[in-house]
């Protein structure tokens, strides 16, 4: 059975070779959280991992819905590592991708909500307001394909033709295979998006290779296969010899579970990860500080 997941480190999880030809792994622990980075080095490594070749860095931050008890200590660590990905100098691009109107799908644009946006700030303004410092932002929430016409990747292409950015950052919504790890995982990766490929339904690449600069993708899942969901249950009291993969494919009846909690996980998933942004763009300023300038 393909169980349906956008996280490398569980694509990993379900390989046959304890060492595959191609994969790096590494596992650490920063501030009591376990931070795994993945690494797929080559053609081998992409066709095992049905994902492009870079770095899958997943953060185990802990129940998003535990917020704001650890919230600092997931932005301090979440920050550091999106450092790691990005160009250090150079204006940046956030986009948040999804639907807004879907709730499990909101993430990317109620993150971008809560970016702070610079790139206007210039000139005597700056100078005046005292942020002469600060790193030149865009945001946008581009949309989804249903009610613009437009597909994403077209719209962010012809942005960054314009804005001529040193790097872009994607925010989305992600499909998981384990249940545990809805709204309690972050991955990072350099290789960038498809989005809607989570639920079945992916459109063009948002990458270096379509747009020309880096794409650094930011996701937390939000979704779970129904199928996988109901494969999971079964095992645990049944036990994996005793059932058939291929019973639990969803085929053409694609369904996607979500937690009970999903406006609560979404609002504090995209506060986290806005604020992780922020922190890593303008790092002059505190995290108290940016917290007054965007809410």
């Amino acid at each position: 059975m393909n169980f349906r997941t956008d996280l490398a480190l569980e694509k990993k999880e379900f390989l046959k070779e304890t060492s595959a030809e191609g994969i790096t792994s590494e596992e650490k622990e920063e501030e009591g959280i376990k931070i795994s980075t993945i690494e797929i080095l080559n053609e081998k490594g992409e066709k095992l991992l049905e994902k492009k070749k870079g770095k899958y860095i997943t953060i185990d931050a802990g129940s998003l819905l535990s917020y704001p008890e650890n919230a600092e200590k997931i932005i301090s660590v979440l920050s550091k590592e999106i450092s790691k990905l990005l160009p250090k100098e150079g204006s940046v691009l956030v986009v948040g991708l999804g639907n807004e109107s879907i709730t499990p799908d909101a993430l990317g644009p109620e993150c971008v909500s809560l970016v702070l946006a610079t790139r206007h700030i210039k000139g005597e303004l700056a100078e005046k307001t005292g942020l002469s410092s600060l790193r030149s932002v865009g945001a946008i929430a581009p949309g989804v394909l249903g009610k613009t016409g437009i597909e994403t990747v077209e719209i962010i292409s012809a942005l960054s033709k314009e804005l001529r950015p040193a790097a872009i950052i994607t925010v989305d919504a992600l499909a998981s295979r384990r249940l545990s790890r809805l709204g309690t995982t972050v991955q990072l990766t350099d290789s960038g998006i498809s989005p809607g490929s989570g639920v079945g339904n992916s459109r063009p690449a948002i990458d270096r290779d379509t747009l020309g600069v880096p794409v650094i993708a930011i996701g937390i899942p939000t979704v779970v296969d129904a199928g996988t969901m109901a494969f999971d249950i079964a095992e645990k009291y049944l036990g994996e010899a005793a059932l058939k993969p291929e019973d639990f494919q969803n085929g053409e009846n694609l369904m996607m579970v979500t937690p009970k909690e999903i406006d609560l996980v979404i609002e504090r998933a995209a506060m986290i990860v806005a604020m992780s942004i922020n922190c890593c763009l303008q790092p002059t300023l505190t995290l108290e500080e940016i917290l007054k300038i965007v809410c």
